[in-house]
This record gives structure tokens, C-alpha cells and sequence, in this order.
């Protein structure tokens, strides 16, 4: 792969699902960030929330070949977005699962409604950085599927007597599988439009509590030619 005196990749690989060895045979989402913060070339950088990283390659995989590519203006966004707030986790899930659950199928929503309530619980807790925001996804999103909510306060209700478990990364992951799946499968329109803003509105909540770093203002991706 030649380079620009700047570093920067003349010829970028198009955007594509999975796991790649090396630039010359694709790249995907985070495989892109990592290149442009840096650092070598892998599909878990350091150079983002592991949480949100992980939304990135699942949103790459599910979009389709056709509108993959649009994905590339997203990429500076993510790096040095960081930190171990444990907001962010919540914040990523909470996303997903409020976008997904009004198109997602009926066997998904049940456990999609579950984890929005579990997420809205754990972020009580806390300073999520903006309260207002949070209740109005979950309103909005519950306000489009109510039986759902019904069902899971009563699933909650039934299961409240037990020990509660911790929220954790193995939680927000499996929010993630349910929900990315659930719009690109989702028997609605534009769901490649749909995954996009998922990761849009993603990068922002968690810039609300990380900040913006100073890479993001300054990364740009090379044209693909």
C-alpha cells in the first residue's frame, strides 16, 4: 500500500464484514479506526470504548454491502473515545435496545423490553449526564411497543425477589446481539439508514460523558478511491 508523505493511505480498503489480516484484503469499521489512531492493525483497539467498539463491528457486519461504505464518515468520531466511566456501558445498551425494540421481532422484544429496564434501573443510580435524555429514549421506545413494558415489569416483578445481578460488560454485549440483529432483520424499511443512526446517536451519548477528544476533531479518512 503506497503512502502520502503524511502517512495517510493513498488507496484505503472498501469496508467490509469480519475479521481482515491485513488492509489489502478489507477492513472493517474498527480495523479503519485502528489504522487512522495509529495504532496496529485490529478489530479491538485501544483507541475506543470496548463497549462501543463493539456496537461498530456488529452495525459493519449487519449493514449491507451497498451502504457499508457510508459508515467510513463515522470512524474519526471513535477515536480516543475512552474511559472507564461505567456509564458508558449502559448508555451503549440502552441505545441499542430503545432503537431496536419498536421494529425488532416479537421474540426479541421480550428480552430487549427486559434490558431497557434493567439499564434505565442501573442508570438511576448514577449521574448519567442527562437524565431527561434517557427517559425520553425509553418512553418513546416502550410508547411504540407498550405490551412489551407490561410484560416486563411483571417478568421483573415475578423475578424481583431473587438477588439482583451486577450490570456488566457481558450484559451490555448481550443487549448488543439482540438488538443489532433486530433492526438489520427488522421487516421495515431502511434498516442500513437505521443501523447508522444507531451508531450516530451511540457516538454521542458517549461523547456526553467521555468528551470529545482531540483526535476526533482532527482524524479524517482518506477518499476511497
Amino acid at each position: 500500500m503506497t503512502q502520502h508523505s503524511t502517512g495517510a493511505p493513498e488507496l484505503m480498503p472498501v469496508l467490509s464484514r469480519g475479521k481482515h489480516r491485513t488492509p489489502r484484503s478489507g477492513g472493517c469499521f474498527m480495523e479503519f479506526a485502528s489504522y487512522l489512531a495509529g495504532e496496529s492493525w485490529s478489530d479491538h483497539p485501544s483507541c475506543t470504548h470496548p463497549t462501543l467498539a463493539s456496537m461498530a463491528r456488529m452495525v459493519n457486519d449487519c449493514t449491507s454491502d451497498a451502504a457499508r461504505s457510508r459508515l467510513t464518515t463515522l470512524i474519526p468520531s471513535v477515536i480516543g473515545l475512552r474511559g472507564d466511566d461505567p456509564r458508558v456501558e449502559l448508555l451503549v445498551a440502552l441505545r441499542a435496545a430503545t432503537q431496536a425494540l419498536p421494529v425488532a421481532s416479537m421474540e426479541r422484544q421480550r428480552a430487549l423490553a427486559v434490558g431497557i429496564l434493567t439499564c434505565e434501573r442501573n442508570l438511576a443510580g448514577m449521574d448519567a449526564g442527562s437524565s431527561a435524555n434517557v427517559t425520553e429514549q425509553v418512553r418513546e421506545a416502550f410508547r411504540r411497543a407498550p405490551d412489551t413494558e407490561r410484560w416486563a415489569r411483571d417478568f421483573i416483578g415475578f423475578v424481583g425477589s431473587r438477588p439482583r445481578s451486577k450490570f456488566t460488560t457481558h450484559t451490555a454485549e448481550s443487549i448488543l446481539r439482540i438488538s443489532v440483529p433486530g433492526i438489520a432483520e427488522a421487516c421495515v424499511p431502511d434498516t442500513d439508514a437505521r443501523l447508522y443512526d444507531l451508531l450516530a446517536r451511540a457516538i454521542e451519548d458517549c461523547t456526553r460523558i467521555l468528551g470529545a477528544p482531540a483526535t476526533a476533531r482532527s482524524a479524517s479518512v482518506p477518499v476511497l478511491r
